[in-house]
């Protein structure tokens, strides 16, 4: 089959590989599309390597239609060839064919097409992770979601509009601004304009302090703006693109009783992700249904054309998911 597969320095070529065999507990998935993250990037370049016994080539979510059944999944009655389904990966999904424990698997839902299904379940799964099980998100929260423009997002700020939070974001140009209020968002900072930490202080004194942050960027910002943040804050830190290091004031953490949370989706075990898959099904899907909540698809362009995708991503264009069709 082919895949694209992460050559010297990271160059990115569309070669033939050996087709997954199905190993016990497994289903075979045609993939229609690959939507990419941020993480397919890394792993290009060679600081997020794939899980044992993953493709070593990139992909961490697909849809398509189920081809084949292990022994085990055709057990189990799950599901059946010809089913149309999106899938959650350790790896592999740029390719034809994955193979994939059948609990990573998902329906698509109901008036959702291929080139949307397969943006939900990484960017979804890492929503409901980082909102409800990590920040135990409920109604009348105040969210601070980082990196409107991002893919995530894209998908966390409806999700947690739809369930009744108010939510502040981030972009750094107002270029970014009228696109990323298309998402529904309450108050849009531009830091090139605005500090995110006078945004906060502004929240704060008008009683809607921040309640749980979902941060993507890091840097000595976070420190900074933990003076402006509600008593029991979740600062959920998934990634650091502005900077690792931060000073904090651990007074205030623990006068405050800030909770300083790392979270990644990848690391959980299967079991947990696929807890947090059922959750999505029973909860969520019914709202990406109505259209009460979509993933955001910016661009859309043909596996060969992986290179270009991911300058999209590189050059921070994207103002939601980006997704490559076979």
């Amino acid at each position: 089959m082919k895949a694209i597969v992460i050559k010297e320095k990271g160059a990115l070529e569309y070669a033939d590989v050996e087709c997954p065999a199905l190993k016990c507990g497994e289903v075979k998935i045609k993939v229609s599309c690959a939507a990419v993250n941020r993480a397919d990037l890394l792993q290009r370049e060679g600081t997020y390597p794939p899980p044992p016994g993953c493709p070593d080539w990139p992909g961490l979510e697909v849809s398509g239609e189920i081809c084949e059944l292990s022994a085990e999944a055709e057990k189990s009655g799950r599901w059946k060839i010809g089913d149309k389904v999106c899938a959650l990966l350790g790896g592999g999904g740029y390719a034809q064919y994955v193979c994939v424990p059948e609990e990573m698997v998902m329906p698509i839902p109901e008036n959702v097409s291929d080139i949307e299904a397969s943006a939900l379940p990484e960017a979804f799964a890492t929503a409901y992770l980082n909102l409800f099980i990590e920040g135990g998100a409920k109604a009348g929260d105040n969210l601070l979601m980082h990196a409107g423009a991002s893919g995530l997002a894209s998908v966390i700020i409806p999700m947690a509009k739809a369930f009744g939070l108010h939510v502040v974001t981030t972009v750094h140009s107002s270029d970014l601004v009228d696109t990323v209020a298309k998402l529904g968002a309450d108050r849009i900072v531009d830091t090139s304009k605005e500090s995110i930490v006078d945004a906060l202080k502004d929240e704060c004194e008008n009683g809607r302090a921040i309640n749980i942050a979902i941060d993507c960027l890091g840097s000595e910002k976070v420190g900074e703006c933990f003076p402006y943040v509600a008593y029991g804050c979740r600062w959920i830190m998934i990634a650091t693109l502005a900077g690792d290091i931060s000073s904090v004031n651990m007074r205030t953490m623990y006068v405050k009783n800030i909770r300083l949370i790392g979270s990644t989706l990848r690391s959980k075990t299967p079991e947990v992700k696929g807890r947090i898959l059922d959750s999505l099904v029973r909860d969520v899907w019914p709202k990406v249904s109505s259209g009460e909540i979509r993933p955001t698809i910016y661009a859309v362009m043909p596996l060969t054309d992986a290179e270009k995708a991911h300058d999209l991503l590189y050059g921070g264009k994207s103002a939601g998911k980006v997704v490559l069709t076979l």
